[in-house]
């Protein structure tokens, strides 16, 4: 079966892994808890493997992560010192990394190779809770650092295939990120700004949707929700890879102030 692709809230730091003795989360996050927790349920067929492009991986052209046995990268700060020994052990997936590499450049992208780069918290939080058991595979896939959006679109757009090859695409950020931001200053922009940007997600014409989101920094709010795009880009990633399918937000929540949303395609 084709598998959708997922753009995903990965939520704030270790936002879900806070109690020492692992009870559940701040009652604010516990929403988007459940949401991730539900996705692989959710998908047509378990998937083999997982390609996963996250907001704290940026490289001069997209890089593939082709290692096994990788730590992981506790690329937060501030946090209690038992969310630095969090695990989050399954495989690494190497030939789907080198298949992503192998369709990326086939549509004319210039492809690097890394075996020694850890999972970044963009990776292990979400998947800590969407996968518990840790039993998918897992590569990873940076984003360019020119966070262009119509080139991140078409990476996307190449890496499809990989959805009947049983693969599932996840874009792992946020929709709204202004970490300046908290409270009730956010929240009637955060909320004029997902209305507009789901509103361009969802367009049912898939031509129109890509222009609209390509165009995200037109959108009302939009510097104001993203300083730096580096965590809407997988957006454009799952949004290419989702070819011509629908569009839709699975997920919508209010999270220290901000609206944020979650969307599948295909």
């Amino acid at each position: 079966m084709t598998q959708p692709t997922l753009f995903i809230p990965h939520g704030g730091g270790p936002c879900f892994f806070m109690d020492p003795n692992g009870g559940p989360p701040d009652p604010m996050w516990q929403p988007m808890e459940a949401y991730l927790a539900g996705l692989i349920d959710s998908l047509p067929e378990r998937p083999k493997a997982i390609l996963l492009i996250s907001g704290h991986w940026e490289e001069a052209m997209p890089t593939v992560h082709a290692g096994t046995g990788q730590p992981l990268l506790y690329d937060y700060g501030g946090f209690p010192e038992h969310t630095y020994r969090l695990r989050w052990d399954a495989p690494s997936a190497p030939d789907v990394a080198m298949r992503a590499k192998e369709l990326l450049e086939g549509a004319g992208f210039p492809v690097g190779i890394e075996r020694e780069r850890g999972w970044d918290h963009g990776v292990f939080i979400p998947m800590k809770v969407a996968v518990p058991g840790a039993d998918i595979p897992l590569a990873q896939l940076s984003l360019r650092h020119d966070l262009d959006p119509a080139a991140h679109i078409a990476m996307g757009r190449a890496l499809a295939p990989l959805r009947d090859e049983g693969v599932l695409i996840v874009g792992s950020g946020m929709s709204f990120h202004n970490l300046r931001v908290r409270g009730v200053p956010a929240t009637a922009p955060s909320e004029e700004w997902d209305a507009a940007l789901t509103a361009a997600v969802t367009d049912p014409d898939p031509a129109r949707r890509a222009e609209r989101v390509s165009a995200w920094d037109q959108l009302p709010h939009a510097h104001f929700s993203h300083p730096r795009e580096e965590h809407l880009l997988p957006l454009m990633v799952a949004l290419g890879a989702g070819g011509d399918g629908p569009a839709v937000r699975d997920y919508r929540d209010t999270v220290m102030g901000w609206v944020v949303s979650g969307y599948r395609f295909g």
